[in-house]
């Protein structure tokens, strides 16, 4: 069924870009959960428009309001629902484009699926605006699990064809986490982060739009969490990634660069750590067999280009038939890369959780 996903904590997620509000309904969350709501809002302010001359102009708050399933602080165990009321659309700047199908979005796969029911205002569902409540979910799971000493973080991999360092897959810890979190433009070479820098806003200036990489981990993973086969950390991690918008690739660990190696260099050879085991290397992403070995999961997501820019594009007309153009006018992401990073750590964080 649309919209629904988990199996132990289920979510169901709910609006369209241009509608009333946007949110999210958990259920499963076991009761007495304190919520760091401060802790919640910074999460959702990471992917809130409008911060940066990165980001498109629209000013949105993202403010959640919980309406169910939160009592004096704490989770009360029922289905907790979260919602965010849309503040600043320009629904305007959609009646012309109805009936064009913009390339790149979802506008005639949608209008097909829900036989021209659907509401085409800034992608209605399709929108990745509707990401903003897998961040508050996202947000909660990961105060549970940082209970646990399980830390999530991500950085800014590339923008275009500029390239940041990689994570250390075997060394890296909470604390360059942290400091990452810290900085406004999340890169671990600060002088790559300015070449990317330029490169959006060339892209900006030229009314065209840029893609890139995204490399998250997730640390403290104890070992044998993940089923083999159907419920492996991957395939469930890779299912909640590939919900989001504007995700087309997803690898873990070496990922396609593994092919280039021999088994003798691609095996993580284990060994034991005083008490602990652990591996020299970490090519397969904390992964084996579906199941975590107790190193660092390693993974990485390719975000294609913004699709809504304002060129003259080719196109057709939904309702003659016919072969047409389109012109997308409005306030719009250069590159979206920056602000789906604590998206891509909410997949995670809400993946992880239903294993825990």
């Amino acid at each position: 069924m649309s919209g629904q996903w988990g199996k132990k904590v289920k979510y169901s997620i709910f609006g369209e870009s241009h509608g009333r509000g946007i949110g999210i309904t958990i259920d499963g969350l076991p009761p007495g959960i304190k919520l760091d709501m401060d802790f919640i809002n910074s999460e959702m302010q990471r992917r809130a428009p409008g911060r940066d001359e990165f980001s498109t102009k629209r000013k949105e708050g993202d403010k959640v309001e919980i309406l169910s399933g939160y009592f004096n602080g704490y989770t009360t165990g029922t289905p907790l629902c979260g919602v965010i009321f849309n503040e600043n659309q320009n629904s305007k700047d959609y009646d012309k484009l109805k009936d064009l199908a913009r390339p790149g979005h979802a506008d005639y796969t949608g209008k097909v699926k829900y036989s021209g029911f659907n509401d085409y205002r800034g992608g209605g569902h399709f929108s990745g605006r509707i990401t903003a409540p897998l961040v508050f979910a996202g947000a909660i799971a990961k105060q549970i699990l940082l209970d646990k000493g399980i830390k999530i973080g991500s950085h800014i991999l590339s923008i275009g064809n500029i390239y940041d360092s990689y994570f250390d897959g075997v060394n890296i810890n909470r604390k360059t986490l942290t400091d990452i979190l810290k900085k406004d433009f999340p890169v671990l070479d600060d002088l790559k982060g300015e070449e990317m820098k330029n490169i959006i806003l060339k892209a900006k200036e030229e009314t065209d739009s840029v893609g890139g990489i995204i490399e998250a981990t997730i640390l403290n993973l104890p070992c044998g969490l993940g089923e083999p086969f159907f419920d492996s950390i991957e395939s469930t991690l890779a299912q909640l990634l590939f919900s989001v918008p504007a995700v087309k690739g997803v690898e873990f660990g070496m990922g396609f660069e593994i092919t280039k190696i021999r088994g003798s260099q691609a095996n993580d050879v284990p060994y034991i750590d005083k008490i602990d085991v652990s591996t020299k290397t970490n090519n397969n992403g904390g992964i084996n067999g579906g199941i975590s070995n107790g190193m660092p999961i390693v993974f990485r997501v390719a975000m294609k280009p913004t699709p809504s820019i304002a060129k003259l594009q080719n196109t057709i007309d939904m309702a003659s038939y016919e072969n047409s153009q389109v012109m997308i006018k409005g306030r719009h992401d250069p590159c979206i890369v920056l602000r789906a990073l604590p998206v891509i750590e909410a997949c995670a964080a809400m993946s992880i959780l239903d294993f825990i």
